[in-house]
């Protein structure tokens, strides 16, 4: 029996998030924290109670160690992350918003350590992981890590793993726009959860409604399949199911970083769980939401006692799932 329930991999940063709102050049003070989207979800999965591996890899630096550090104390078991010592670790420069409009980011992640993760880098004991969390970034970053990203997910579906994907678009990563919407739908074809937001699975289908969205990647193989929808909520959609899940009213949006990652967090947990996927949705709406009320990426994903005691009391009792505002 394996060590760990689920398996993650990507690029951590260090970020450094200005103190003062405005342009980024006017800034002089920043806080130094970390940043990546596959390390947000893991980190929300860890606060659940889930033993988590994270395989990555970063630089023999100050920061390469920052990031580490910060990933352990989060709970995450680091005993595969490389170090390199021929390439640094990336770090990105985010502003600060008091409007809860998106933040600037600036990346400086060209060349970095983590962009040269290979198939070399799997090793054997994290296939044993009862899940894998994949996203579209890892396979951006570099030919390399697109082979491993593609090796992960082939080789844990074909042992029976479940397999989930956020496909994350980065187009600056990519050398075309066909290039990264062909690469990201042949992964996504891999997984058995798909958990695309609704520009994104517009770019990568071509089609416009959440319901023939959904029933594109069934079509690859997905067993379920979550819309994002922002703060309207999420449709899902399986082979014998569908439904629409309300976003959860949020009175000051602090940051809107993260809050796909918070969602993917929720769809994870509560599947692993054996929750049903409307239910998974609810739960992925809430932590979501949650999310964007906190200044940071991942300081706003909640503890397993925070799940219990401000999530689950307040759903009980609530309406099932509707098919009602579906069509956008």
């Amino acid at each position: 029996m394996s060590e760990f329930d689920i398996l993650s991999f990507g690029e951590t940063m260090a970020m450094f998030v200005a103190e003062q709102s405005g342009d980024l050049a006017d800034v002089g003070q920043f806080h130094k924290r970390i940043a990546g989207a596959d390390n947000n979800v893991a980190i929300g999965l860890s606060r659940l109670g889930f033993k988590v591996a994270w395989l990555s890899r970063v630089g023999d630096d100050s920061l390469g160690r920052f990031v580490v550090d910060t990933l352990r104390k989060e709970g995450l078991d680091c005993s595969h992350v490389a170090i390199d010592s021929a390439h640094p670790t990336g770090f990105q420069l985010k502003s600060r918003t008091d409007d809860g409009s998106d933040p600037a980011v600036e990346y400086f992640r060209r060349g970095s350590a983590a962009s040269h993760l290979s198939v070399q880098s799997i090793a054997p004991p994290l296939l044993g992981a009862r899940h894998l969390h994949a996203t579209g970034i890892p396979p951006a970053l570099s030919a390399s890590a697109r082979e491993m990203s593609f090796e992960l997910m082939t080789r844990m579906r074909a042992a029976g793993r479940s397999v989930s994907f956020d496909p994350n678009l980065r187009p600056s990563l990519w050398a075309s726009a066909q290039q990264m919407i062909t690469e990201i739908n042949r992964l996504a074809a891999l997984a058995h959860w798909v958990l695309p937001g609704l520009s994104e699975g517009r770019l990568l289908t071509g089609l416009e409604d959440p319901a023939d969205i959904a029933a594109f990647y069934l079509d690859l193989g997905a067993e379920a399949v979550a819309i994002k929808l922002g703060p309207r909520g999420a449709y899902f959609r399986t082979p014998v199911d569908q439904g629409f899940v309300a976003g959860v009213p949020v009175a000051t949006v602090v940051d809107t970083v993260g809050a796909g990652d918070g969602f993917a967090v929720g769809m994870i947990s509560a599947l692993l769980e054996n929750h049903s996927v409307a239910d998974a949705v609810r739960r992925a709406n809430w932590i979501g939401s949650r999310a964007v009320q906190s200044r940071g990426d991942m300081e706003g994903l909640p503890t397993r006692l925070e799940l219990s005691a401000e999530f689950e009391g307040a759903i009980a009792g609530k309406p099932a799932p509707t098919l009602d505002l579906i069509s956008t």
